[in-house]
């Protein structure tokens, strides 16, 4: 294991002891659904939104911790997502990062609700983490909660969705209809991570605007290389179906462009996330070092 993946890993481990910490109070609730919440969040994942916000934030020289709820809630509803993209009536999967589909294991109904509750929670345990004083420090706070629901809404990852439901209906995928499917329903929560981070350490807008290049980059690379694995991977490996964009009729980088093309692109990608964070006047090792894992990752 390379030295970054060893780093992620730790970063990743400490994403799930501060997940695991909004789960210690008491729930007024069926048990059930508190257990078809955490069985989806805490069956494995690489904790890369989380990770990313937290570290952009400390590369621009913030407070990682100021951070730690709006990561958790964010987590969470990349979760929910997932949840929800799992089933029958979406991309009807039985695998989830190695394990059985939430559906699979709870029932659709619980399943269903399992996503809404974890949405809902996400709002609970952000709201959680605003600052209590310091005026700016709480505008900052807010002005990140305005970009991570704006990012998880109807104009970030639920239009992506109904794009990519849409497409799969009429059959007709241009490059633009790709683009703008992969730009929400996936880039958009690794664009909200990146610019959370950044505007609760007090980014200037020309950082922003650097930051915002890198991560539409990194988010679009992150989905070409999922089309690639679900084509060139395993199912040990990515603990999940492979083949399920054939099976769902969905088009994809690889089925518009071919795997060759795909794989370019890629590398076009990681040129221009690394090319975007020249300009910062700051440390930005581990951004650069993520942006390269993400474009060759294997799983």
């Amino acid at each position: 294991m390379s030295e970054f993946s060893e780093k992620m890993k730790t970063l990743a481990a400490e994403v799930e002891e501060e997940l695991t910490a909004c789960f210690m109070e008491q729930f007024d609730s069926p048990d059930i659904i508190i257990s078809a919440m955490k069985y989806s969040l805490f069956v494995g994942g690489k904790r890369l939104r989380p990770v990313l916000m937290k570290e952009t934030c400390r590369c621009l020289g913030g407070d990682s911790q100021m951070v730690v709820k709006l990561a958790c809630a964010l987590e969470m509803i990349h979760t929910y997502s997932l949840i929800h993209d799992d089933l029958p009536a979406m991309d009807d999967d039985d695998l989830r990062r190695g394990e059985p589909t939430n559906h699979k294991v709870y029932g659709e109904s619980i399943a269903i609700l399992a996503g809404d509750a974890l949405l809902n929670y996400a709002v609970e345990t952000a709201l959680a983490g605003v600052p209590n004083s310091e005026t700016e420090a709480m505008a900052r706070y807010i002005r990140a909660l305005q970009i991570l629901f704006y990012a998880s809404g109807a104009n970030g990852m639920i239009g992506g969705q109904t794009g990519d439901i849409l497409c799969e209906e009429d059959g007709a995928v241009t490059e633009e209809k790709l683009a703008y499917i992969h730009a929400h329903k996936t880039g958009a929560l690794i664009k909200a991570s990146v610019l959370c981070g950044a505007v609760i350490a007090g980014a200037k807008q020309s950082e922003l605007a650097a930051l915002e290049d890198y991560a539409d980059a990194i988010g679009l690379a992150f989905q070409i290389v999922d089309d690639i694995l679900d084509v060139t991977g395993t199912e040990e490996s990515l603990g999940k179906p492979i083949g399920s964009d054939e099976k769902n009729h969905k088009t994809t980088f690889v089925s518009l462009y071919g795997l060759a093309s795909s794989e370019v692109k890629v590398g076009e990608l990681e040129i221009r996330a690394l090319k975007a964070l020249d300009c910062l006047d700051h440390d930005t090792t581990f951004l650069r070092e993520l942006a390269t894992y993400i474009c060759t990752r294997a799983n």
